[in-house]
């Protein structure tokens, strides 16, 4: 394919440090692997890592919408992935960080406006590395499965990555012996693999 032909395409990716990639001694995390991939299928592609670690909800909601029209002018073929979560079953001080019925309205409003401006994917959240805390696990499928449902009823593709990285000895392993939480490269390819085989990633690079 003629480079000058290439499709241009600009995403931006919003959300917390999974998003950022941190733990990745490559400094790619799963989102600069997708997009290495979709080049290499022949998309040019802008990428534009908004992810800022410990950002719940609430914080995303504030900022996104400013960052990503910064960096999507109307006349580009622009993009958002949303992935995030985690962050709000955080507890502090005796309670989650972010409420549960306000992790909803947040993410609600924020998928209602995206997708009004542009293509929307959203992520779930990815698992704790801790899984004797059965408390968190709880708290993060069941925010999970509310975003799915929210997801459902906006039109907006959603995919659960929780349950298959639970399953991942690489993700946990990896998450473990580092600081409990993030990954190193293994985890992030792991979860770049997810997303590549996810039909409404697919989809958008035909």
């Amino acid at each position: 394919m003629n480079s000058a032909h290439l499709p241009e395409v600009r995403i931006c990716f919003v959300g917390d440090s999974f998003v950022n990639g941190t733990g990745d001694a490559e400094c790619l995390g799963w989102t600069g692997r997708v997009c290495i991939n979709a080049n290499k299928k022949g998309y040019d592609i802008t990428y534009y890592n908004l992810g800022i670690r410990r950002d719940t909800s609430t914080d995303i909601a504030k900022r996104w919408l400013q960052e990503v029209s910064l960096r999507l002018p109307k006349e580009y073929n622009g993009r958002i992935v949303f992935s995030f979560g985690l962050n709000d079953t955080t507890l502090e001080n005796g309670k989650t960080r972010v409420e549960l019925t306000q992790s909803i309205e947040n993410v609600h409003s924020i998928l209602s406006k995206a997708k009004q401006l542009y293509p929307v994917l959203m992520v779930g959240p990815a698992p704790y590395a801790d899984q004797e805390d059965t408390q968190r696990k709880q708290r993060t499928t069941n925010l999970s499965k509310q975003f799915a449902l929210v997801c459902d009823e906006l039109n907006v593709p959603y995919l659960d990555v929780f349950p298959i990285l639970e399953q991942s000895n690489i993700w946990i392993d990896e998450a473990k012996a580092n600081d409990g939480v993030h990954p190193r490269t293994g985890g992030y390819a792991e979860f770049a693999k997810i997303v590549e085989n996810w039909d409404a990633w697919l989809n958008w690079f035909k």
